[in-house]
């Protein structure tokens, strides 16, 4: 499993994760799109800002891999501001190559992609 160095580990002050220190002995935990509704607590909005900032951040608009980022905090974005950068897509590997897709998630965090 990669370890993207210098990616933060969780959204400062919270407990919101955004990446593991090891690999899941029992296996990987599959990417799975989940759904955000608009009653969502303004906590879990800016821990999705934050962890979509840190990603634009270290990777910009490149494929990245899994590596030990969370896959809880993943796929709150995934199949929308975060895609398969492959195909086939193998959703439950930790080499598995993802992409941001930038204008859904400029779209979706206009206050992270101002020019």
């Amino acid at each position: 499993m990669l370890k993207h160095r210098g990616f933060p580990g969780r959204l400062t002050g919270t407990d919101f994760q955004f990446t593991v220190r090891r690999a899941n002995p029992r296996g990987v935990t599959p990417l799975t799109r989940r759904e955000r509704f608009a009653d969502r607590k303004p906590a879990d909005r800016r821990a999705d800002a934050g962890f979509m900032a840190a990603l634009w951040g270290q990777f910009g608009d490149q494929p990245f891999e899994r590596g030990n980022l969370d896959a809880g905090r993943i796929s709150w974005l995934f199949g929308r501001e975060v895609i398969p950068a492959e195909d086939p897509f193998d959703a439950a590997s930790y080499e598995a190559l993802l992409v941001i897709n930038v204008s859904v998630a400029r779209a979706s965090f206009p206050d992270l992609f101002r020019d």
